[in-house]
């Protein structure tokens, strides 16, 4: 008994010694593994982190030049805090500064220690998921120790280690300096865009004055600046930088740094910018190829100076400058002495089309010119094009791939014609001057730049195609087709000048999209490279090659655009070169872009504050410019001819209708025509008839020889009867069956146009107030009935079958009909209108929303 239970007690107490030996080698596995993760985990976040007595070192920004691509210095960045980057104490700042940039960046930036844990595990919970961290989340003073004393590389920013790192060392510094020392070196080292680093020079740079000067409503603009510089450049992206503004300033409101009623106030008040100068050369250039550094090289920016060989041109550069300077001057100082323009702002784009290479990039006249908003970059600044946008309507039009590609020679009636809007809006354009010239071919239409043909164009490859087009190419600003309808083509939406000028290269480089390049070469201050341009492959064009050259050869055309230009115009320099003006119909933007085969240069005219100039149009303004640019630069080179792409053919067209030449068309032009396009019809205009010469009329069975005669009549669409007629064209004999258009009905109600809104007036008394009813019938016609309403409300029986219809409220729709001499009747399109009724002021309601 006793042995059986020695023998229980020693088999507990094994069991319990190899259980204890169990839990101690868990425990040492344990204690190593924590040991190495906590080793692991120091080195980790520890190793090479710098030490906070570095950060004196850190807010010195080493020296950077820039250069233009033949080694001319345009600027030299040198010390942060030396010449116009220079340390300005919190004292010295306007009151609303701070208050500004704290409920802007770091809210709680007095009550945390250094790191805001609330705001890190947002920022953790949104993307940790994601390896790294893509929300916000830093405080000021994490900011300051990222800026001062960590290498600055855009994807080292984001990682997880870099967050807490500088969580431990924003720590650190809140253990050695005040918070308002900490806010003083975050203000003074903060990169506020347009080579403006600190407080200090972003005042001077946005505003021409030093930070003790600056408003509440400066203040919120600037506060916005720093955390996407370039996205919000009022002087680039005013709207978008107004924005910004607007919500900085209701950030103060919630965090009690500002009342509501002062956040209003700043709201209204009008922003005028301005800057110090100092010495650069070609300021918006450099800027933007600052920018570019900023986002792409920032590790290498900041950890050594750097030499950045840029593509500009210096002379060329100050050309330009030269050129816009002495045109501007002649536009508000006329020889004649006549008044002054309003024209003081130009910019200047030149491209090199087989690699995007920026040549020149102007942005205006005199950056430190103050009473013209001259550090604005209308280079980069989205304006309104005018007919700039022609060519590309037309190059989709000439795609041979549609199912009915158009051709140079394709008729288009250059008439008044109304349209309908995707918003069931009548529009109607007009040409310049309200000229209109009948049936015209599309070369004579793009070279002359009318808009009712362009616009017909539009409507016919819609919208979303030339969108598309002009997308492909590199234009950035209209991508959303929801906000553009048929007045696109004639200027309906904003384009940059520089995007634009690139995407003209597609037009004699063979149809391929070229991106501008700013930058040929980076060395570090080893004078090691680390960056040098390399052209990209061509890939497929965007644009059909033969499309391209055809829109090339109508813009280089003379003779096409005489109707327009005259014979001797700005945009002949003397060596083949096609080039395209654009004017908005308020006169607020004129360009010209324009190019020969080895240079494309686009210059646009106006002003920075988008005030209106006096009868400034892009061949009076823009072009003069252009042509003087393109003649200095281009000195002493070969003249070469555009090339022309395989697959393109000439032939003989009748020049009105574009088809075929029969023996009565009279006039002929050789036309390009891509293969496969040349038209098979011949022509329907010109027509002989056989005429009694006593009458003038047909000839019948019962007329003698001796008085048959023949005559040539130009048989023209029902739509152009008006234009004839003012045009002195005989019209064609009674008997005549007068052409339709494709798929135009052959009685057209010509007025009122489609979904117009009448207003009756309270003034005028109602028997006066009416309008005209108007159609286009056949020449058979004998009577014309107007049906308003399903109920007939007037029967015509003579020339020009019109009516005028007393003015009635409500929503209408208008049919007429038409009697032809041999019984037949005709049915026109239904014409939907509407008649509002007059409405006492006390009753109408406004909405501000």
């Amino acid at each position: 008994m006793k042995s059986r239970l020695h023998h229980s007690i020693m088999a507990a107490h094994r069991t319990l010694w190899q259980r204890r030996r169990w839990w101690q080698r868990i425990g040492l596995v344990g204690f190593v593994l924590l040991f190495g993760v906590s080793i692991f985990g120091y080195f980790w976040l520890f190793a090479g982190l710098p030490s906070i007595d570095d950060l004196e070192a850190g807010t010195a920004l080493p020296s950077t030049r820039i250069y233009d691509r033949n080694g001319k210095l345009l600027y030299e960045i040198v010390d942060l805090y030396g010449g116009s980057h220079r340390s300005v104490p919190v004292e010295d700042m306007a009151w609303c500064i701070a208050p500004a940039t704290i409920a802007t960046e770091d809210a709680n930036f007095y009550s945390h220690p250094g790191v805001d844990i609330e705001g890190i595990a947002r920022a953790m919970w949104i993307n940790i998921r994601g390896g790294e961290v893509k929300a916000g989340g830093s405080t000021i003073t994490q900011q300051v120790a990222r800026n001062l004393l960590l290498t600055k590389h855009p994807a080292e920013d984001r990682s997880l280690r870099r967050k807490l790192q500088e969580s431990i060392l924003a720590v650190q510094l809140n253990t050695r300096y005040s918070r308002d020392e900490i806010l003083e070196l975050y203000l003074n080292q903060t990169y506020y865009g347009n080579l403006a680093y600190g407080i200090d020079a972003a005042s001077r740079t946005y505003f021409g004055k030093a930070p003790s000067g600056l408003s509440l409503a400066e203040c919120a603009m600037l506060a916005g600046l720093p955390q996407a510089p370039g996205q919000y450049n009022p002087l680039v992206n005013p709207e978008l930088a107004k924005q910004r503004q607007e919500i900085v300033l209701d950030l103060m409101v919630r965090h009690d740094k500002i009342s509501p009623q002062q956040a209003e106030q700043a709201k209204q008040e009008v922003l005028v910018y301005q800057s110090a100068s100092f010495e650069i050369q070609a300021p918006h250039f450099v800027a933007a190829v600052w920018t570019q550094l900023e986002r792409e090289y920032g590790d290498e920016l900041y950890s050594g100076g750097l030499e950045v060989y840029t593509t500009i041109d210096l002379d060329w550069h100050n050309a330009a400058q030269r050129i816009a300077v002495r045109h501007l001057d002649l536009l508000n100082n006329p020889p004649d002495g006549s008044s002054s323009k309003n024209a003081h702002n130009a910019a200047l784009v030149a491209i090199d089309p087989y690699t995007g290479q920026i040549l020149t990039m102007l942005g205006s006249p005199d950056y430190f010119d103050e009473t013209t908003a001259g550090n604005v970059n209308a280079a980069l600044a989205p304006r309104q094009p005018g007919s700039a946008l022609k060519p590309f309507t037309y190059a989709v039009s000439f795609d041979p791939a549609r199912e009915y590609p158009w051709t140079p020679a394709t008729m288009i009636m250059d008439v008044r014609t109304p349209f309908v809007t995707r918003r069931l809006e009548s529009y109607t354009p007009s040409n310049f001057g309200l000229v209109e010239h009948g049936p015209v071919l599309v070369r004579e239409a793009l070279a002359s730049s009318y808009n009712i043909p362009a616009v017909v164009a539009l409507e016919d490859i819609g919208v979303e195609q030339l969108v598309a087009l002009s997308t492909r190419l590199g234009i950035s600003t209209l991508t959303d087709t929801s906000r553009f309808d048929l007045s696109l083509t004639l200027g309906g939406g904003e384009v940059r000048l520089v995007e634009l000028t690139a995407a003209y290269s597609a037009f004699t480089n063979g149809g391929q999209r070229v991106d501008p390049v700013y930058i040929l070469e980076i060395r570090n201050k080893d004078g090691d490279t680390i960056y040098e341009w390399e052209p990209p492959d061509p890939g497929t064009p965007e644009l059909d090659p033969r499309v391209a050259y055809l829109i090339t050869s109508i813009l280089a055309d003379n003779n096409a655009r005489i109707p327009s230009f005259g014979t001797t115009s700005a945009l002949n320099i003397g060596r083949p070169a096609a080039a395209k003006t654009g004017t908005t119909t308020d006169f607020r933007d004129n360009w010209t872009v324009g190019y020969t085969p080895n240079l494309v240069v686009g210059v646009w005219v106006g002003n920075a504050d988008n005030t209106p100039m006096v009868d400034v149009s892009g061949i009076s303004g823009a072009g003069p410019i252009w042509n003087e640019f393109m003649r200095a630069v281009l000195l002493g080179q070969p003249a070469y001819d555009f090339a022309i792409p395989d697959g393109l053919v000439r032939a003989e067209v009748c020049a009105v209708s574009g088809l075929l030449p029969t023996d009565a068309c009279t006039q002929r032009v050789w036309e390009w025509f891509i293969e496969g396009t040349v038209p098979t019809e011949e022509d329907n205009l010109f027509q002989v008839y056989e005429i009694d010469s006593r009458t003038g009329q047909l000839a019948t069975d019962d007329t003698p020889e001796v008085f048959r005669i023949e005559e040539t009549y130009l048989v023209l669409p029902p739509e152009a009867r008006d234009w004839a007629s003012r045009q002195g064209i005989p019209p064609p004999p009674d008997g005549v069956v007068q052409l339709n258009t494709e798929d135009e009905l052959p009685v057209k109600l010509l007025a009122p146009d489609p979904y117009t809104i009448f207003q009756i007036s309270p003034i005028t008394p109602r028997e006066t107030q009416r309008i005209r009813l108007s159609v286009s019938v056949p020449l058979e016609t004998v009577r014309v009935n107007y049906w308003l309403d399903e109920e007939l409300v007037a029967t015509i029986e003579e020339e020009p079958f019109e009516y005028w219809w007393p003015l009635e409220p409500g929503q209408h729709e208008l049919v007429a009909i038409a009697e032809l001499k041999n019984g037949e009747t005709l049915e026109s399109q239904v014409i939907p209108f509407t008649v509002d009724a007059y409405a006492p002021r006390t009753e109408q309601v406004s909405s501000t929303r």
